[in-house]
C-alpha cells in the first residue's frame, strides 16, 4: 500500500455567544481535518490537528511540505514517518509545525485501524472499552452570572456526567471561589468538580486561589500557570491538597519528560493533536506510568477516546458537548454519548470518524 495524497481541509463556523476562560476570548470554532488517500480506494485516513487559526496559510504550507516526502510510503510505516518528518532544527519541536505532523499521524493510524479491520485502540491495547468522562464548561460568557453556571452544571449532571470542568482565572480570585461555591453547591458532593486556569495566575497567585477552594474538593486545577513554569507548578502542587493537572500545551516525549523530571504536576493532560499525534502520546503515556501518574488527555474526545482506553493508567475522558461547540452532534456520521457518566469506545475500524461533509462545506475556510 502506499500513500497517494496528502491534504489539509480547515472549517470555521460561528458562535453564537463568545467564550472567555482565563485569558482568551473564542469567537468560532474550528476543524482541521488531514486526508490521507492511498492507492487503495477503499482506504483514506481521517486525522485531526491541533489549533491552527493564528496563522491558517502556514498549517497548509507545512501540509504541502509534508506531501512531498509521503507520497509513495507506506502508511503503516508510522514510526519511519514520525521519523522522517521530524526535523527539529526546521520541523517539529513546538509549535504549528508538530501539530501538523500529529495530524498526519493520526491520519496514518486511521489507515493502520482500517486495514486492519479493528478500533484504534484495540491496535493499542485495548486496556477496555469505556471510558471515565468530564464535560468541560463554565466558561465566562456576556450575560451569564452565577445562576446561569448553575443551570449549566446542572444540565451536564442530567445528561449523565458525574465529573465537570469550569474556568477560572479571568475575574478576581474571590469571585472565581464564589463561583467554585456555587457549582459545588450545585451538582452535590459524590459529582467531581475540575477547575482550569489556562495559565492565567502567577504562582503565588494560584496557591492563594487552590488554599481557598481546597474546602470545595476539587478534582484537580488545571494549568495554574504558564506551561514552561515547571518551577513555579512545583511549588503550586507542593503547598495545596488539591492536585495539578497541566500538559495540553506540552509538545513531545521531551516536553513531558522534563515536566515529571520537575515533579511539576500530578496529572498528565497532553493533547495527541498538538504534541505529534498518537505515535508520540503512547510514548508519553508509557513514560508517565513508569512513573505512575495518571493521563486526563486535553481535547477532542473523537481521538481520546481510543488513547484513554487503549492504556491502564488513563484516568478520564474530557467531553466537548453542545454548550461549548454550537455544531456537537451534526458534522460526524456517528456521535460519541456519555452513558451513566462513560463513553464508550467506538467499535468500527479505525478511529470511527466520518465527517459529513456536506454539512461541513458551508464552513470551509
Amino acid at each position: 500500500m502506499q500513500i497517494t495524497d496528502v491534504k489539509l481541509e480547515m472549517f470555521k463556523w460561528p458562535r453564537e455567544v463568545p467564550i472567555t476562560n482565563g485569558l482568551y476570548t473564542y469567537t468560532h470554532n474550528l476543524l482541521n481535518i488531514v486526508v490521507i488517500e492511498t492507492d487503495d480506494p477503499n482506504i483514506t485516513g481521517i486525522g485531526l490537528a491541533g489549533g491552527i487559526e493564528a496563522s491558517p496559510e502556514v498549517g497548509e504550507a507545512i501540509i504541502g511540505h509534508f506531501k512531498k516526502m509521503l507520497v509513495g510510503m507506506d502508511p503503516l510505516d508510522n514510526e519511519r514517518i514520525w521519523r522522517e518528518m521530524w526535523r527539529p532544527k526546521l520541523v517539529g519541536r513546538r509549535g504549528i509545525t508538530t501539530r501538523m505532523l500529529g495530524g498526519v499521524d493520526i491520519a496514518l493510524w486511521d489507515i493502520k485501524g482500517k486495514v486492519a479491520g479493528l478500533p484504534v485502540y484495540k491496535l493499542l491495547g485495548g486496556y477496555t472499552d469505556r471510558v471515565d468522562t468530564y464535560v468541560a464548561g463554565g466558561y465566562y460568557e456576556e450575560g451569564k452570572g452565577l445562576k446561569e453556571l448553575a443551570a449549566e452544571m446542572a444540565s451536564n449532571v442530567e445528561l449523565g456526567a458525574r465529573a465537570v470542568k469550569i474556568k477560572v482565572g479571568a475575574v478576581p480570585i474571590n469571585e472565581d471561589i464564589e463561583r467554585v461555591r456555587v457549582c459545588r453547591e450545585t451538582i452535590g458532593p459524590d459529582v467531581r468538580l475540575m477547575v482550569d486556569a489556562n495559565n492565567a495566575y502567577r504562582h503565588y497567585e494560584a496557591i492563594e486561589f487552590a488554599r481557598k477552594a481546597e474546602k470545595y474538593d476539587l478534582f484537580w486545577f488545571e494549568e495554574p500557570v504558564e506551561p514552561d513554569d515547571y518551577i513555579g507548578q512545583r511549588e503550586i502542587t507542593r503547598a495545596t491538597s488539591v492536585p495539578v493537572a497541566a500538559g495540553e500545551n506540552e509538545y513531545t516525549r521531551y516536553g513531558f519528560r522534563d515536566m515529571i523530571d520537575h515533579r511539576a504536576v500530578d496529572i498528565l493532560q497532553p493533547d495527541a493533536l498538538v504534541l505529534g499525534g498518537i505515535t508520540e502520546f503512547m510514548k508519553v503515556a508509557a513514560l508517565a506510568q513508569a512513573h505512575d501518574l495518571d493521563i486526563a488527555p486535553h481535547g477532542s474526545q473523537y481521538v481520546h477516546i481510543h488513547l484513554v482506553a487503549a492504556i491502564p493508567n488513563g484516568l478520564i475522558l474530557e467531553y466537548y458537548r453542545d454548550t461549548v461547540d454550537p455544531m456537537h452532534g451534526k458534522i460526524w456520521q456517528h456521535e460519541l454519548y456519555i452513558e451513566d457518566g462513560y463513553v464508550h469506545a467506538p467499535d468500527r475500524p479505525g478511529l470511527g470518524l466520518e465527517p459529513k461533509w456536506d454539512v461541513l462545506e458551508e464552513f470551509r475556510v
